[in-house]
């Protein structure tokens, strides 16, 4: 797929659409580094007029995505004779047009003014567990969610959450995550609750810090060089939330350091460098135009906790890893001992620290909550409470009171992501599913890491998922790689070989 190939004639209706959209590549390049920029760089002094003028930038690129001149080049282009490969790409531009013109523009700029200023405020009053001062914010932002999900379902005939839901991950539906969750629900009480009782005897690492930063950093870096990521085109930085942001050409992730605890920050670099390859690898020859973006949110996710999971916490990458971790922060514990402190499960109040066992648990109370603010069930006065009880119910864990490591620990809410959480757990299944599919292929994934064989890996990741971009569906793009659409199916399996042995 290297080369975009010519059809033998003349398509100008397709050639205008290209170039089009290749202009909107470039302004959606600088809105996502501004993006990046706020969160990693910006003193918080700037936010506001940061946040008006990124708000008059997503108006610019919505202002280009829904231009009459676009509508005729789609319906033109529609009649040309364009190989598969454009065939795909035209249909990734009809459902971007699309998509765009369910929202008017007012609704876009302060959607984004708004988010701006929630998520601005959000890092000082999480820090110091101000609910009453982060309340009226998320209740903007909330309202003006809902008012784009009415307007989105209204469009589309279907529901108000399946309307942002298909802005993240298209084609899902409230009914499917139903489905596919409630399955979770029947084994996942019970695998917790067999591992919990297995590892209760087990020894716990216990990390004495402190750990310095500088060397958590460098050492971070090590391990993005590990697994592959390009700096050429890309940088590490620091944020109060961990993240993967810019472009394809210039990926920007960002971890947060802990010096009483250094685990969290080296395998969220893990994690986020998974996103970055996802990025620096999508097909080159389709950059800038919409079938070389990543397919959805939940094909990034698999990718991030790929690399996590399926890697991270393999012993064979903790081998490798443990020599690191000794030259550069002092701390000389066995592999094993890491082994066994990556696989702790725990249940915590932290999604983003959570083990992988109850991580999915996390995902389904705000897949909950997320369904009842727009349906009206619930609003943002009873979140707290509503949240105390779903963690009580699902993890056992009061957090009455604590809303900076309850209800306002993400920024999701913040910025006016609703409809984003449950690709999390989508990644983890897409993430399970190629594994052993790839172990098909290629053998146990840990035989290859101890046989230094990571690139193999890649490869595979390469060929099946990154290079693919958005020519295909999901769930062709999935069936291709492993031969089936989503099975759930294989998250057991792989959490109970994990924890189980089984």
């Amino acid at each position: 797929m290297g080369t975009q190939l010519k059809p033998q004639v003349p398509t100008p209706r397709y050639d205008k659409l290209t170039a089009h959209f290749q202009k909107i590549s470039h302004f959606e390049h600088f809105s996502a580094l501004g993006d990046w920029d706020q969160a990693a760089m910006m003193p918080i002094g700037g936010g506001n007029d940061r946040g008006n003028a990124m708000a008059e930038l997503a108006l610019h690129i919505h202002t280009l995505k829904t231009s009459d001149t676009l509508a005729e080049n789609l319906h033109g282009a529609a009649e040309e004779v364009l190989t598969t490969e454009q065939q795909a790409n035209l249909r990734e531009m009809q459902y971007q047009y699309q998509q765009a013109n369910l929202v008017p523009g007012c609704l876009v700029q302060a959607k984004t003014k708004m988010a701006y200023q929630c998520e601005n405020a959000w890092r000082e009053q999480r820090k110091n567990n101000d609910w009453q001062g982060f309340k009226p914010n998320l209740k903007a932002v909330i309202e003006l969610a809902k008012e784009e999900a009415q307007i989105r379902a209204k469009a589309q005939n279907i529901s108000p959450y399946d309307a942002l839901l298909n802005k993240f991950e298209p084609g899902m539906t409230t009914a499917k995550l139903e489905q596919t969750f409630g399955g979770l629900k029947d084994w996942l009480p019970t695998l917790i609750q067999e591992v919990l009782v297995k590892q209760a005897n087990e020894p716990k690492l216990t990390l004495n810090g402190p750990f310095d930063m500088n060397a958590q950093q460098i050492l971070g870096r090590e391990v993005m060089n590990l697994l592959g990521f390009d700096f050429n085109h890309g940088r590490l930085d620091t944020s109060s939330h961990p993240f993967c942001g810019g472009v394809p050409s210039d990926v920007r992730i960002t971890t947060r350091y802990n010096e009483a605890d250094f685990s969290s920050a080296i395998m969220g670099i893990v994690h986020e460098t998974g996103h970055a390859r996802y990025e620096q690898g999508l097909p080159l020859a389709w950059r800038g135009q919409p079938a070389g973006l990543a397919r959805s949110m939940g094909i990034h996710e698999s990718q991030s906790l790929f690399c996590e999971m399926q890697l991270g916490a393999n012993p064979a990458f903790l081998r490798q890893l443990q020599p690191k971790i000794a030259q550069h922060l002092n701390c000389h514990f066995s592999a094993q001992e890491l082994a066994q402190h990556y696989t702790r499960v725990n249940p915590g109040l932290i999604r983003v620290d959570a083990d992988e066992v109850t991580y999915p648990c996390h995902i389904l109370l705000r897949f909950e909550a997320e369904k009842a603010f727009i349906d009206g069930s619930l609003t943002v006065d009873n979140l707290p409470d509503f949240w105390s009880a779903q963690m009580q119910q699902l993890l056992g864990i009061n957090t009455d009171g604590n809303y900076r490591d309850g209800c306002m620990q993400d920024i999701h809410w913040a910025v006016g992501e609703l409809g984003y959480f449950p690709s999390y757990t989508l990644g983890a299944m897409y993430a399970a599913q190629c594994r052993f599919a790839m172990e098909k292929a290629l053998g146990p994934i840990e035989a290859l890491i101890d046989a230094g064989k990571l690139d193999s890996v890649f490869q595979w990741l390469s060929k099946h998922i990154w290079s693919k971009g958005s020519l295909l569906t999901t769930d062709e793009l999935i069936h291709q790689a492993t031969g089936e659409t989503l099975n759930s199916q294989y998250l057991e399996r792989h959490l109970r070989q994990r924890y189980l042995g089984i």
